[in-house]
């Protein structure tokens, strides 16, 4: 019996290792190129589904950016190189902010919200999400103008609260990767002009802003582009080192909203 106890252990760490290395290695484009069809054929809804937060915004339905390519192949890319064992939903999602569903949701995507315009009841609906253990990740603005917005916006949600600069030893840059670097991930297309940054956004951030038991309630992710990263990965003209990197930092604000 004992030493059956002993091969058991060793073949469950035999596979955790195993699982740890694959989502380590260093993938090929092929790893996030999603095949036609890949998702709508199995229509399995899994403990995690991808969610995006509908929003209105000036002018133009900026909630759409890179919208469904970048969530679908999002979804690919941590099953097919990440690897972990989290069970995904096919298909990710998109949620108002003015309906309850997006309480089934502990993580949710918010792109260019330095458009993004909240009325009294959409910001009363996301402090009662926030409060009840939602997590927020903000993505895809530029610039002193579009940050000015985010601050105003998240302000009519948490006026006590403050948006702060995020450490890197801080948990959820170790929860899954170990991420040590703010990385300016940039626009495909200004990419290939030949530039990272957009208006006077020069400089990237991972701010944040945290409850009185310092879990983070909302990730910011300023002067970077993760979402578009996300879709072009598979581009050869695009860098890797951009791609893993929004990869890594999506898969980590994953695991620490589903974990906090």
């Amino acid at each position: 019996m004992r030493r059956a106890v002993v091969l058991l252990m060793l073949l469950l760490c035999i596979s955790l290792l195993s699982s740890s290395v694959q989502s380590q290695r260093f993938p090929s484009r092929s790893d996030f190129r999603r095949p036609k069809n890949s998702l709508k054929d199995s229509n399995l809804r899994g403990e995690f589904t991808f969610a995006r937060l509908r929003y209105d915004s000036y002018g133009w339905e900026g909630w759409t950016t890179d919208y469904p390519k970048a969530d679908q192949q999002f979804i690919y890319g941590l099953r097919s190189w990440v690897r972990s064992r989290l069970e995904i939903s096919d298909e990710p999602t998109a949620v108002s902010v003015d309906e309850k569903e997006i309480f089934q949701h502990p993580f949710i995507y918010i792109v260019e919200p330095g458009h993004m315009v909240l009325s009294e009841k959409d910001a009363a609906n996301l402090r009662e999400y926030l409060l009840r253990g939602g997590f927020l990740m903000l993505d895809d603005f530029w610039g002193s103008w579009e940050y000015e917005n985010v601050r105003e916006q998240l302000h009519k949600v948490f006026p006590e609260h403050q948006i702060r600069e995020l450490p890197l030893d801080h948990p959820i840059f170790h929860c899954y990767f170990d991420i040590d670097e703010v990385l300016q991930v940039p626009q495909f297309f200004n990419y290939l002009r030949g530039r990272t940054h957009e208006r006077d956004g020069y400089v990237p951030h991972y701010m944040a802003i945290t409850d009185e038991n310092n879990r983070v309630m909302v990730f910011i992710a300023r002067n970077t582009d993760n979402g578009d990263a996300w879709e072009w990965i598979d581009d050869p003209r695009y860098p890797l080192k951009y791609g893993l990197g929004a990869y890594r930092l999506g898969m980590n604000c994953i695991v620490y909203a589903m974990t906090h």
